[in-house]
Parts: structure tokens; sequence; C-alpha cells
């Protein structure tokens, strides 16, 4: 009930300055034991109904947080007392590297959307290893952790095989299954890598890796929204060809078709990928096209635009096995997770 209060608060400040203060906030409340009872009380709930197999892994519930909110590997027990089936780390690089100059998240609360441009911003894959590590160490929880792997800015189309492989490896002990990210549009050059000749040596090359493993990783592909249905068909085709588990569907957009916010504002903005409740009725029809195109088998994970439980009930009837929030939790606030399972609760 609070939170409408607690967001209008925070977006008095720029969104990454805002993001900072309420996880720091959330962490420091976690270190604090009469208070981390209290938020896991609230909202952390047990839903057997809502357990699931998926990929040789075991998910308390289906709703996960996407790439991107923590990049960096430091939020785990803050994410996981919030109730999340599962997360990923990342979008991670081989090596750390700034990212975009900011400003470069802006958000539009006309249409509950948001724009980014933050271009891979992260503290490197060792860094990242070495949180996870400690966390698994430590024990005491049960959730996912996917982990989101990227190609320096500076690397060139034709090495970006070498970063996905170091990332790959480097993270390999240390997450529950990995997605190649191959569809942000922010760093230049990155969605060419979408086409088939050289998606197809990046994911070969990892499966092959993956494969001489004593036990293998789900390897999952995460891809734009914006892709054409021929294009859809040979992501279909690499899937099989790869023996992908699964397929996330789907990253940020450049369209900026059917806003309500004003033509002028948006303009100033500029470039980067656009998320939230106007991306929820094209990623559904992406969802469905790959539900017709790939193996039954290749799972999806959907995401964009899931913001409610029947936003996720779409999403899952529409062939997903999970589903994944970002926009979605800035918007509505840490107790979504718990209404997002509370409705599919229901709806068993």
């Amino acid at each position: 009930m609070i939170y409408p209060y607690l967001r209008s608060a925070l977006f008095q400040f720029s969104p990454e300055k805002a993001h900072h203060l309420s996880m720091n906030a959330l962490k420091i409340a976690n270190n604090t034991p009469i208070v981390n009872g209290l938020v896991k009380k609230q909202f952390r709930k047990e839903f057997p109904r809502l357990e699931k197999e998926v990929m040789g892994l075991h998910f308390s519930n289906p709703v996960g947080l996407a790439a991107g909110f923590d990049k960096n590997a430091l939020y785990l027990d803050e994410l996981d007392a919030l109730g999340f089936g599962y997360m990923e780390i990342g979008t991670v690089t081989p090596k750390g590297q700034p990212g975009n100059p900011q400003p470069r998240l802006f958000r539009l609360p006309k249409d509950k959307a948001l724009i980014n441009r933050m271009g891979f911003n992260n503290d490197g894959v060792d860094a990242a290893r070495d949180r996870l590590a400690q966390w698994r160490k430590k024990g005491g929880s049960n959730m996912i952790v996917g982990g989101n792997i990227g190609k320096n800015k500076v690397t060139p189309n034709e090495d970006a095989w070498r970063d996905y492989e170091i990332c790959f490896q480097t993270l390999f002990d240390y997450v529950d299954y990995f997605v190649v990210n191959v569809s942000s549009p922010n760093t230049p050059g990155l969605r060419e890598l979408q086409e088939k000749g050289a998606l197809s040596k990046i994911l070969g090359d990892l499966q092959n890796i993956n494969q001489g493993k004593s036990k293998p990783k789900p390897l999952l592909l995460k891809i734009a929204p914006d892709l054409t249905n021929s294009q859809l068909d040979d992501i279909a085709d690499i899937a099989r060809t790869c023996q992908l588990a699964g397929i996330v569907a789907t990253n940020t957009t450049i369209s900026r078709e059917g806003l309500v916010t004003v033509k002028s504002e948006v303009d100033a903005i500029g470039a980067g990928g656009l998320s939230g409740k106007p991306v929820r009725e094209h990623s559904t029809k992406i969802l469905r096209y790959l539900r017709q195109a790939i193996d039954p088998k290749t799972v999806i994970l959907a995401s964009g635009g899931v913001f409610t439980g029947a936003d996720a009930d779409e999403k899952l009837k529409a062939g997903a096995e999970l589903i994944q929030i970002w926009t979605g939790f800035i918007y509505e606030g840490p107790m979504i997770v718990r209404r997002i399972c509370e409705h599919l609760d229901n709806e068993q």
C-alpha cells in the first residue's frame, strides 16, 4: 500500500540513483536480523503448486528477475528475500567496462516504460565469479541463478566468440544456466551477431565446451523483439542445430510505436532499448511464433511487459515455461513476485 508513495519519492532521483538507493537500503535491511525476518515474511511465500522442473533445474516458482538489474551479483540475498524463483546476473563481459555515458536510463511513467542504453556496464566476469563463489559458499538459498554473458564493446565481432567463451568458462561452476546475449541494442554492432553464421559459431563453440563437461549446463539464447519471421525461423534452426535448452524472448525493442508519451520527449531521450508495458503484446506475439517454430522440448523464458499475474498467465498460456520481470519491478514494487504467484496459484 505504501509503495506508490515510496515510488514517488524514488522517482525524484535519476533512475540509476534510485536503483542504487533502493537496493542498498534493502541490503542494510537484509543485514539486520529482525528487519530481514520481517522482509521475508512479507515478500517471500511458498507456493508448492507453482514449483516446477525446467531444464533439469528445480524452480520454487516461475517468476524470475531478468538480467540487467543485478549486473554484478551484488544483491543475491536481497533478491532471494523478495521471493524470486530465479534471477540472472549480468550481462557480464570478460573485462569490466563503464558502459555508455550518463544519463543512460530514462523513465516514461505515462507508458509504464523505461528506455535504457546502459551498454553492458559491469565489473567484469572475474568479479562476478568471486561474488557468486562467496554466495555459494554461504549456502542457505535454493534460488536458481543464471549467467547472462556478452562481449566487450572493444571486441570486434569476428572475435566475439572468444569473449563468450571466457565468460562461459569463468562462470561455469557458479551459475545454474547460461544465457547468450546478442540482442542488446546498446553495444554497437552486437545485434549483427544474431545473423545465422555468426550466431552458429558462438553457440556451437560454447556447446562443444559445454558437452565436454561432466555435467553440462543449460544454454539459452536471448533474442530481440525486432526480428522478422524469417529471422525467427533461423533462430529456430540454430536452436535445433546447437541443441539449445531454451530461448529468452525477448530483450528490449528499438521501436517507439504506440507510446503515450509525447514524441518530442521521446525523441529528446534518443537511442536505447524500450521495455515495459508497451512491449508486452509484441513480445507475446514473438513468443507464440517461436513456440510453433522450435522443438517442443526447447523451453521459452518470457520477458517483456510483465506487470501483473494476468500478464504472467498470458505468457505461460502462450507457451512459456518461465517468466521474467524487470521494468514491472520498478513500477509495481517488491510485492510483485508474491502478487503474480498468488494469481497463478489461484489459476491452478
